[in-house]
């Protein structure tokens, strides 16, 4: 006798996954003073700084990409790092090989300041660190980069969260000393800062950097 529909087992198989590692640093309540007080310095020597996914007009400052070679970055770039190899280890990926830090920048985004979607071209991974996020200060949206999920018109259930593998974006709140690490093809974007906080306690300050494959020494 054939078994009906309800006793037919329905399997299914996830492939090609986009893997988004976040982490909270320990130390940084003890870091992020240090990091503002550089970044701030920086934009100081620096003026307009360069323009990229930020918008200078709205008041966003996007610094040169060598932080990663200042003194005053020093503890950032250790906790970098040692992700990187706790990736390296979970990914499988060739023992001769590191991920390494090839650039590295800071985005202060006031009030009214965002960054268009955008990808990092020329690497494996991009991350970034948040040194001071207020409340409202702007989520980072991650898009499905799997365009034709963006096409489709599915209907789902009214009201039902649905299941995450039906997500079409994902957006992470900004908190001073998470650090995401992402792939560096995948569209993002952040919203407006809408702080409310007083003078540069409103700014939303991270650093970005990206990671390339390269041989160990």
């Amino acid at each position: 006798m054939a078994a009906g529909p309800s006793e037919v087992s329905l399997k299914v198989a996830r492939y090609f996954p986009t893997l988004v590692f976040s982490l909270e640093v320990p130390d940084s309540e003890l870091l992020n003073p240090g990091l503002i007080e550089a970044i701030y310095a920086e934009r100081e020597r620096d003026g307009t700084g360069v323009s990229k996914s930020n918008l200078p007009e709205l008041g966003g400052w996007h610094s040169h990409v060598r932080l990663h070679r200042d003194a005053a970055f020093a503890g950032l770039v250790e906790h970098v790092d040692n992700a990187a190899e706790r990736m390296c280890r979970e990914l499988g990926y060739h023992r001769s090989y590191r991920l390494n830090i090839g650039t590295m920048w800071s985005i202060v985004n006031p009030p009214g300041g965002l960054n268009r979607a955008h990808i990092h071209p020329g690497c494996i991974w991009s991350g970034v660190y948040y040194v001071q996020a207020p409340k409202n200060s702007g989520r980072i949206e991650f898009i499905d980069p799997r365009t034709q999920n963006l096409m489709g018109s599915v209907k789902y259930v009214p009201g039902v969260r649905r299941p995450r593998d039906c997500w079409k974006k994902v957006r992470y709140q900004p908190r001073a000393g998470r650090m995401l690490i992402f792939p560096a093809w995948l569209y993002h974007s952040v919203a407006p800062n809408r702080s409310r906080a007083r003078g540069k306690e409103a700014d939303r300050i991270i650093v970005s950097f990206n990671l390339s494959q390269q041989r160990r020494r």
